[in-house]
């Protein structure tokens, strides 16, 4: 199944439907100039032209309403191929995706496949879309955005470092020392509450942001490096300024 070719059909019908709508908006002019002059002669013939036009245009109808109804979405979303689509479209689009269906990540969005209710949840927002091109378009169209959207690397970096003292205090270890950094979205967000409105997705795209950024130290003169793990679990995966993946999982603040 390929929603491409079912929207190929609507469009031959919608197109139709377009002018039959033209058809009939003309010679309702007409009728209305006909019935002002007395031209009932010429009323009587435009009045059955508008109602074969009518009757079409019911008939186009009918036929979107059943060439929708003959796609089996359930199907569509189960067998995969909305998904193996919307991969293709990524391809072509630029837009990077990982993961196995039904749950992938568009960084810095997660996508989940909710199969039964042929729904797609965008991080925590339920998105109804059959169209994979459309749907892809929709999170270029986001990721735009967010890079377009005001960022103060300066400040970040300065909440990351209080919160890494934090960490180091807590955990009783010395200066200069690696801290996960999943551990800090922790003191960063430390309520249910908090994480609602700073979810991880949106932790991971601020440290993308400042990866790439020119700011290499906090305002008391420290600098940062961040670090792998050998536990992919504790790495956050982030794309950076040229759009290649990196893995981060560490950072250390230090003179």
């Amino acid at each position: 199944m390929n929603y491409e070719e079912l929207y190929q059909e609507y469009q031959l019908l919608a197109k139709e439907l377009k002018d039959r709508t033209a058809v009939i908006q003309k010679l309702q002019k007409s009728i209305q100039k006909e019935m002002e002059s007395g031209d009932l002669k010429s009323f009587d013939r435009d009045i059955v032209l508008a109602k074969e036009a009518a009757d079409r245009q019911q008939q186009i109808l009918q036929d979107m309403k059943s060439l929708a109804e003959g796609f089996n979405r359930q199907e569509y979303f189960e067998n995969g191929d909305f998904a193996s689509q919307m991969l293709e479209c990524c391809s072509e689009s630029g837009v990077d995706v990982k993961g196995e269906f039904p749950v992938y990540e568009m960084f810095p969005y997660r996508v989940r496949f909710d199969t039964e209710n042929q729904d797609i949840y965008v991080d925590r927002k339920k998105v109804q879309c059959m169209r994979p091109l459309s749907f892809v378009q929709g999170i270029k169209d986001g990721q735009a955005r967010l890079m377009k959207a005001p960022f103060n690397a300066v400040s970040f970096v300065n909440e990351l470092a209080e919160a890494y003292d934090t960490a180091v205090l807590k955990q009783n270890k010395g200066k200069d020392a690696d801290i996960y950094l999943t551990k800090l979205y922790k003191l960063l967000a430390p309520m249910g509450r908090f994480r609602r409105d700073y979810d991880q997705q949106s932790y991971a795209f601020d440290l993308a942001r400042l990866y790439s950024s020119d700011v290499t130290e906090t305002k008391d003169g420290r600098r940062f490096q961040f670090g792998p793990s050998r536990n992919n679990i504790q790495a956050i995966r982030i794309l950076d300024q040229a759009g290649q993946e990196q893995y981060l999982a560490t950072i250390r603040f230090f003179r």
